[in-house]
């Protein structure tokens, strides 16, 4: 199963009074709406499932995001 960013919801029709399950998955979130999570830190849990999303990103090659820690342990190895 794909991970959540958010919890699921219920979406109800006002029309036809349907019931619809709204998920929030990580992999269908933006570039921006992920480096946003990522910097608010009052979720830890949050923060790496976003780092954990990115980086799956960046190896896929959808993305490159570089991050602080990473930056500077490639300048102590290069």
């Amino acid at each position: 199963m794909p991970v959540k960013f958010g919890k699921t919801s219920k979406q109800v029709d006002r029309n036809t009074k349907k019931v619809s399950v709204v998920h929030e998955y990580m992999k269908c979130k933006s570039v921006q709406e992920l480096i946003d999570a990522y910097n608010k830190p009052v979720i830890p849990k949050l923060r790496q499932k976003v780092k954990n999303e990115l980086v799956r990103r960046n190896k896929l090659g959808l993305t490159n995001v570089i991050f602080k820690s990473e930056e500077k342990s490639n300048e102590l190895l290069g």
